[in-house]
């Protein structure tokens, strides 16, 4: 399912002295795009890559689907403002300034805004603290989760229409079967007559045992190409799909299995079709069967 969510948290200044480090700030942004099984990978400084297993366990508690990204970005006071040098960056600046010139005599010296745009880059302050950047990815999972929830209301509403409109269907192929067996015993007792016609023998077998022999040829038929069970199972799935999306929770991998079994049954009664509208309907039920498999994928 897709979701995004971004959480900031600022780092506290409380007893912080003016000349020292301005703390980084951080932001987290969840994002995630369909997926059948959880896919979670990182973006983050290497100054906050341990605690990638606090955040990974944090995520796969909550989470079950989707390839999601998990980005988490630091935002110094300095990224903004007018650097404040340290006296120990502005000694090392110096001392690199003089060998420099020691070896290069003729080698300008830095100015104000080439020594401040260094002392920006070297150093922009420490990095947020461990509790500050897992509560940011709290608050960020919090969103993501309520953004995804909501999706998944319309998602149901939408996988309701499929199955409404896959009851539809079966309604609609069950009274062809009937229709199809009268017809082919028709066309049976026609070829019957036919035969014994060329043969010869309209005399010697009566009109009783036609009748008979094409009843019996249409019933061993009927039996061939009856989807009475298919049509019950498919219902029977259909149920059960209502019922878990009503429940709720943890109900992605029973709807893929059922997924399945809905696509068994509609590739079964498209091999025992008889009349192109037995074809048509089959067609149209793995269409829709499809569109659940894809939405189905994302729900966990």
């Amino acid at each position: 399912m897709t979701g995004y969510a971004s959480a900031t948290a600022q780092p506290t200044t409380s007893g912080e002295t003016p000349s020292a480090p301005v703390a980084a700030g951080v932001t987290v942004e969840a994002r995630s795009v369909n997926g059948r099984f959880l896919d979670l990978s990182f973006r983050m400084p290497d100054e906050l890559r341990a605690l990638e297993p606090a955040l990974r366990e944090l995520v796969t508690s909550q989470v079950k689907r989707g390839k999601m990204e998990l980005r988490i970005a630091m935002q110094r006071e300095s990224e903004s403002t007018v650097p404040n040098p340290q006296p120990d960056q502005l000694n090392r600046l110096a001392r690199l300034e003089e060998q420099i010139k020691a070896w290069l005599p003729k080698a300008q010296g830095l100015s104000v805004q080439e020594a401040l745009q260094w002392c920006k880059g070297g150093s922009g302050g420490p990095a947020p603290a461990d509790e500050q950047v897992l509560e940011a990815a709290r608050q960020c999972l919090k969103g993501f989760l309520e953004a995804r929830e909501r999706e998944g209301a319309k998602l149901v509403t939408m996988l309701k229409q499929r199955v409404a409109t896959l009851r539809q269907l079966a309604d609609q192929a069950e009274p062809l079967i009937p229709a199809a067996v009268q017809r082919q015993q028709e066309r049976f007792l026609e070829r019957w007559k036919e035969a014994l016609s060329a043969a010869g023998a309209t005399t010697s077998v009566s009109e009783q045992s036609l009748q008979e022999r094409a009843v019996n040829e249409a019933a061993a038929y009927a039996l061939r190409i009856d989807v009475a069970e298919e049509l019950t199972r498919l219902r029977s799935h259909l149920d059960e799909v209502e019922r878990l999306l009503k429940k709720g929770g943890d109900i992605g991998k029973r709807l893929d299995f059922l997924m399945q079994e809905l696509h068994r049954e509609a590739n079964t009664l498209g091999s025992k079709a008889v009349a192109i509208e037995l074809t048509n309907i089959s067609v149209e039920m793995k269409v829709a069967i499809e569109q659940l498999r894809e939405q189905v994928q994302n729900i966990e």
